[in-house]
């Protein structure tokens, strides 16, 4: 297929691949452990469907009534991981439709997690959301509370921890926003050190359309693009 040919969506993925690829090389990292995200809020189903079939097969959720509503019309290629501030009462309607939970972000939202799985006899893979800027707007975390937090996790039979998540403070300079994800980086690898019983670290997911270059370079294995892939769009 001619580049000319394809839609816009798709263009923009082989074009985001082709940075992230750039970008993990320069680090001397193999592009193949880092994995894009379409993030898909306010999305129509068809044109995130662009994006899976130009080789795009994770996304990211925010809203659990708009990934209830636009479910079905996913190409089942894809998985689906939630990423949005998560209420517990919500917890129970996405379950069973998605293969991690990004954000969680207090003990009180994985106890729900936990017991939602084990109605079901599902294993949830999780991360814990990071609040590594020490933002008051922002939940999830702080880096001093993660490896308690980890302790308490490895106790939930139906939760595997996977990783960390953060999101880059909004309007950081570049060398501000480096040095967020090398802290992100290196608290990580702290936990890794501890070999905490049921804690399966590898997953690092942090930066987005504005700075997956710079995460890539500090460590992300998955990037979250919305804007370039899908251009700008009124949240409502």
């Amino acid at each position: 297929m001619s580049e000319k040919l394809l839609t816009d969506a798709a263009l923009n993925v082989k074009e985001t691949f082709d940075k992230i690829k750039k970008a993990a090389e320069s680090a001397g990292r193999n592009p193949s452990e880092i994995r894009l995200m379409a993030v898909t809020k306010t999305v129509a189903p068809e044109k995130i469907n662009e994006a899976i079939e130009a080789g795009c097969y994770l996304l990211g959720e925010n809203r659990v009534q708009e990934l209830l509503e636009k479910y079905e019309s996913y190409d089942k290629r894809a998985e689906i991981h939630f990423i949005g501030r998560l209420q517990t009462n919500k917890v129970k309607y996405i379950v069973d439709k998605v293969s991690m939970i990004e954000s969680v972000d207090s003990i009180k939202l994985a106890e729900e997690i936990e017991r939602r799985c084990a109605k079901i006899g599902k294993t949830m893979d999780i991360l814990l959301e990071v609040n590594i800027a020490e933002e008051e707007s922002k939940g999830g975390f702080s880096a001093e509370e993660i490896i308690d937090v980890s302790e308490k996790i490895k106790n939930f039979p139906h939760l595997r921890l996977r990783g960390l998540m953060t999101i880059g403070r909004f309007g950081a300079e570049i060398e501000e926003t480096r040095q967020y994800f090398e802290k992100m980086r290196h608290l990580l690898v702290d936990i890794k050190t501890k070999n905490i019983d049921n804690i399966y670290i590898n997953i690092l997911s942090m930066g987005m359309s504005a700075d997956f270059e710079i995460a890539v370079s500090e460590g992300a294995t998955i990037v979250r693009v919305g804007r370039g892939l899908f251009g700008a769009r009124k949240y409502v």
